[in-house]
C-alpha cells in the first residue's frame, strides 16, 4: 500500500489531489474537442432522464438514480459540455429507511426535475410505489433537506414543479402503468406555497394513447404567454420528443413532435431539459438508450420558430429536428477548461468519492475511508439468508461505465477472517447478467476465480469459468471493455450495443494473465451495467469478519 511518511509530502499530495479532482479529465471519453466544437454524447455514461437548470453562469444537472445511493447525483457545468460531479441530493438513504438490505432494482428514484426558485434549489422525483417526493437546498452541493412526500400515490412518476407568475405552484407528472393501471397521460395538480404538499387532485391534461403512446417525463416551462410541457413518447429505445403548448395551464394543449431520430444513428432521442445560456442561446439535453452502457446524455441546439421549439437540425424544414453528432459549443461568453465526471480513485479522502454508489440505502458498517493511509477498507458483510447471487447484495460499490472502450483496474489486499470460510471480494461488472474476477478464502486457501452469472435477476447461480490458487493476498484485478459498434439484433429496436468484457489479474501490477471467458455485459433494471467492487461473507452469525483494503481503482484506455 502507498505510505506517506512525511507530513509535508502528505499535505502537498492532498492539495494537489484536491486540485486534480476539481479538474478531472477522463482518458477514455472527452466531449470537448478543444476547437470550439463538441461531440455527442457529452456524457458517455448512464445519466438517464436528465434534467437541468441554469442559475447565473452555472448549469446544474441531475438524473434518475433508482435504487442506487448516494442518490440524485448533482453535476455542474459552465458550458453544458464539460461536467463534474459535485454531490448528491440524497446522500445516505431513501424513505422508508427501514427496508431490508436488499437492492430494490429499478425502483425508488424515477425521472427527477431540478429547479431554482427564490434562492433555493428544488428536486422533485417520483417513487412508483410511494408517490412524489421533494428535497431542497440553498447550495446544490448540499446539505439538502430530508425527502418530503409531496403527493402519495401508487404509480406517480416523472414529477416536475412549476411556479407561475401569479404565485401559484403546480406539479406535472405521469403514471407508471405497472402500478397505476394507466399510462400514456400527462397530469397536473396544484401545490401549496411551500411546494411540499399537493392541495388539489391530479387532473389529466393530455392523453397520448392515439398519437404518443408512453408519453411520460413531463417538464413544464412558460414563454411568451404559452405554457409548454416537454415530454418523451414512443418508448425508451425507440421514442421521440414531443412538446405541448397552451395559453391555459389546464389546456387544451396542442402538440408537435420536435425531435426524432430521422437519418441519424441516435435512436430514441428524447426526455430531458431545455436550458438557455446567459447569451440567449437555447439548448436541449436528452438521453439515448444503448443497452449495457445505459442511457447516455446528448446535447442538441434548439431554436424557436412560430413559438414552437425545433431541436437538433431540421434538414427538411418540417419543424422536427434530428440529433447532431458534432456541433459548435454553446456560447456562454467565455471558454472554460475541459473537465469530465470523476472516474479513477486513489482513495485519499475520508468520505466516499462522488462517482461511487452503493446498491441500496447505505450502512455505515460497510466501509472505512482511510484517507491518511490511502485506501478504502471494505468489510465483509453477511449476505441475506435467501442469497442466490450478487443481484441480492446491497453492499456493491459501483460506478457508471464511462465510455464504450475502457479498462478498469484495481489493487486490493484481502484479509479474511481465518475462522471463516467463504468470504469473497473482487472486481465485478454488474447487471442482469454479471461477471467478475473474485477472490475467496476456501478450505484450501485463497482461490481467484473468473465467475459469470446469467439471468442473475431470475435467481440463477454463479459459475466459475476458471480458477487459480493464490499464495499471496495482494492482487491486481482488471477488466477491459471493448465495443466495435455492433448491436444486439434481438434487442428492442435493435439498438443495444455489444459490450464485451475481458478479465485478467496480476501478482505484481506489471504482468497480467487472462482468466476465464469473455463476457457480454448486460444492463440492470433501468440502469446500465456498472463496474466496481465488493466484500461479503456467508449468511452466518458471527461477531466479526474480514476485510479488503482497496488501494486504488483506475479507469484507463488500456
Amino acid at each position: 500500500m502507498k505510505r506517506l511518511t512525511q507530513t509535508l509530502a502528505f499535505c502537498l499530495f492532498t492539495v494537489f489531489t484536491a486540485i486534480a479532482q476539481k479538474n478531472y479529465v477522463s482518458e477514455v471519453w472527452v466531449s470537448d474537442l478543444g476547437n470550439g466544437k463538441y461531440k455527442n454524447p457529452v456524457l458517455y455514461a448512464d445519466y438517464s432522464d436528465p434534467d437541468a437548470c441554469r442559475v447565473g453562469d452555472d448549469f446544474y444537472m441531475t438524473s434518475s438514480s433508482f435504487n442506487c445511493l448516494p442518490g440524485l447525483q448533482i453535476l455542474h457545468s459552465k458550458d453544458l459540455v464539460n461536467w463534474t460531479i459535485i454531490g448528491a441530493a440524497v446522500p445516505n438513504a431513501l424513505p422508508p429507511i427501514e427496508t431490508p438490505e436488499r437492492p430494490e432494482h429499478g425502483n425508488r428514484v424515477w425521472a427527477p426535475a431540478i429547479r431554482h426558485h427564490n434562492g433555493e434549489f428544488y428536486i422533485f422525483w417520483g417513487d412508483p410505489d410511494q408517490g412524489a417526493f421533494m428535497v431542497k437546498a440553498k447550495d446544490p452541493k448540499g446539505p439538502w433537506s430530508e425527502p418530503v412526500l409531496v403527493k402519495p400515490g401508487k404509480g406517480i412518476i416523472d414529477t416536475c414543479p412549476f411556479w407561475d407568475e401569479d404565485g401559484k405552484v403546480y406539479m406535472v407528472h405521469a403514471y407508471a402503468g405497472s402500478r397505476a393501471g394507466l399510462k400514456s397521460v400527462i397530469t397536473i395538480c396544484e401545490l401549496n406555497a411551500e411546494a411540499n404538499a399537493a392541495i388539489t387532485p391530479s387532473r389529466i391534461i393530455f392523453d397520448g394513447h392515439e398519437a404518443h403512446q408512453t408519453c411520460e417525463g413531463p417538464k413544464m416551462y412558460k414563454r411568451n404567454d404559452y405554457y409548454y410541457i416537454f415530454h418523451p413518447a414512443g418508448g425508451v429505445p425507440t421514442g421521440w420528443q414531443v412538446v405541448l403548448r397552451s395559453k391555459n395551464i389546464y389546456g387544451p394543449y396542442e402538440w408537435k413532435t420536435v425531435l426524432a431520430q430521422g437519418n441519424s444513428p441516435v435512436n430514441g432521442p428524447h426526455q430531458g431539459a431545455w436550458v438557455d445560456t446567459p447569451t440567449g442561446e437555447d439548448w436541449f439535453l436528452h438521453f439515448q438508450d444503448v443497452g449495457a452502457y445505459g442511457r447516455i446524455m446528448h446535447l442538441q441546439p434548439m431554436k424557436w420558430v412560430n413559438d414552437w421549439p425545433v431541436i437538433g437540425i431540421d434538414k427538411d424544414g418540417d419543424g422536427c429536428g434530428e440529433p447532431v453528432l458534432t456541433y459548435k459549443k454553446p456560447n456562454v461568453g467565455k471558454t472554460y477548461p475541459i473537465c469530465t465526471p470523476q472516474e479513477s480513485d486513489e482513495f485519499d479522502g475520508y468520505t466516499l468519492s462522488p462517482q461511487w454508489q452503493w446498491h441500496a440505502n447505505i450502512n455505515e458498517k460497510w466501509a472505512y475511508y482511510a484517507g491518511d493511509k490511502s485506501y478504502v477498507r471494505l468489510y465483509s458483510y453477511p449476505v441475506l439468508k435467501e442469497y442466490k447471487n450478487l443481484w441480492d447484495v446491497a453492499n456493491l460499490l459501483l460506478q457508471k461505465t464511462p465510455s464504450d472502450n475502457f479498462t478498469a483496474t484495481m489493487k486490493l489486499t484481502f484479509s479474511p477472517n481465518p475462522k471463516l470460510k467463504g468470504e469473497r471480494t473482487g472486481l465485478v461488472v454488474m447487471g442482469r447478467d454479471y461477471a467478475g474476477i473474485i477472490l475467496e478464502n476456501t478450505d484450501k486457501g485463497l482461490v481467484l476465480s473468473q465467475v459469470e452469472c446469467k439471468r442473475a435477476d431470475k435467481g440463477k447461480p454463479e459459475q466459475a469459468n476458471a480458477s487459480v490458487d493464490l499464495s499471496q493476498n495482494t492482487v491486481y484485478l482488471k477488466v477491459r471493455f471493448s465495443c466495435d459498434g455492433k448491436k444486439i439484433k434481438g434487442s428492442e429496436g435493435g439498438h443495444d450495443l455489444i459490450a464485451m468484457c475481458h478479465f485478467s489479474y496480476s501478482l505484481d501490477g506489471k504482468k497480467y494473465e487472462s482468466l476465464g471467458n469473455p463476457f457480454q455485459a448486460k444492463e440492470g433494471q433501468w440502469i446500465g451495467a456498472k463496474v466496481g467492487m465488493f466484500c461479503t461473507r456467508p449468511a452466518i452469525v458471527t461477531n466479526d469478519g474480514g476485510w479488503t483494503d482497496v488501494d486504488w481503482f483506475r479507469i484507463t484506455k488500456k
